[in-house]
């Protein structure tokens, strides 16, 4: 039972850090999910998609070719560039 006040909590830590940075809490909250809870590659995929976003390439096509390349930036530079 006290497991899940404490992964809340992380998740919610999580969440407010990625917020800080400038991310929109819809964006957060659906990387936080995607990566199953993980800061770190929910990070790197928010960053990633603000980057490929400034580039001009659309917002769903990003998220399917970060998740097909697991974040790889330039696998998924090159899948977009070929789109």
């Amino acid at each position: 039972p006290v497991c899940f006040p404490l992964q809340f909590l992380s998740y919610l830590g999580a969440c407010d850090r990625l917020l800080k940075q400038g991310y929109e809490e819809g964006q957060v909250e659906e990387a936080m999910e995607m990566f199953q809870y993980s800061e770190k590659k929910a990070a790197e995929f928010l960053h990633l998609l603000a980057q490929f976003n400034d580039m001009g390439f659309q917002q769903n096509e990003i998220k399917e070719v970060l998740l097909l390349c697991g974040n790889q930036r330039e696998r998924a530079l090159e899948e977009l560039v070929m789109k």
